[in-house]
């Protein structure tokens, strides 16, 4: 593709997405399918997390769509769909794990039955500490990867402004030099219509200087003709 500033923030925004939707359809595959309970519960909320940030990519490279040259539009529409398509299906099967999981607990009896022994107790909130531990992390890690991103669209934002304001700062400069250009040709054209019509008024004065000497030289001639012969 042509490397373009639209295009450019695009395919960063793709790459970005690709590496998620990999993340998302490796947990749906494994850890969601693979652990119950309050596991897979966490397996699922790290994977709503990453969904929103998903859609929130998708949004960016919609909005960096429209930027970007005829030739490549609709062939990266078409790609977007597709993305938005396979974000569908992961949020459809998230919703149908957590709705597996939900029915489970509540054929279980909840998270703890009578039975339980303390020691059971113990590692089922051994087990939710370290589940919040580990949603904590994630949302640490997704809101630096965001601050991350908002600085490097701040800087990839002020370099176009920048590269903007250089080629309007070039344009003001060359439709000035033209002005300044058709304002010596206008006086040029000026100086030569008046030489020209100088040298017409010339012209006719030495065809009027012309004729008389002429008309003077006939006079001459017929002059001494007549004092010749009379």
């Amino acid at each position: 593709m042509d490397s373009t500033p639209g295009l450019e923030v695009y395919e960063s925004y793709e790459a970005d997405y690709k590496t998620l939707a990999a993340s998302i359809g490796s947990k749906l595959k494994g850890e969601a399918r693979e652990t119950k309970g309050e596991a897979r519960k966490g397996v699922l909320r790290r994977i709503e997390m990453e969904l929103e940030e998903a859609d929130e990519i998708i949004e960016q490279m919609e909005v960096e769509v429209q930027s970007v040259g005829k030739e490549h539009k609709s062939k990266l529409q078409v790609k977007l769909r597709s993305y938005k398509s396979d974000l569908a299906r992961y949020k459809s099967e998230v919703k149908s794990l957590r709705s597996s999981s939900d029915r489970d607990d509540l054929l279980s009896g909840g998270r703890y039955r009578d039975t339980d022994s303390p020691s059971d107790l113990e590692s089922g909130t051994s087990q939710a500490q370290r589940q919040r531990l580990l949603q904590g992390t994630d949302k640490l890690q997704d809101s630096t990867r965001r601050l991350e991103e908002s600085n490097r669209l701040a800087l990839e934002t002020e370099d176009i402004g920048a590269g903007i304001l250089n080629n309007l700062r070039g344009q003001r400069e060359q439709i000035e030099s033209t002005r300044d250009t058709l304002y010596r040709a206008d006086n040029s054209i000026d100086r030569a219509s008046g030489t020209l019509k100088q040298m017409i008024r010339r012209m006719y004065q030495q065809r009027i200087v012309t004729g008389l000497i002429i008309a003077v030289l006939v006079a001459l001639i017929i002059i001494v003709i007549w004092s010749k012969f009379f």
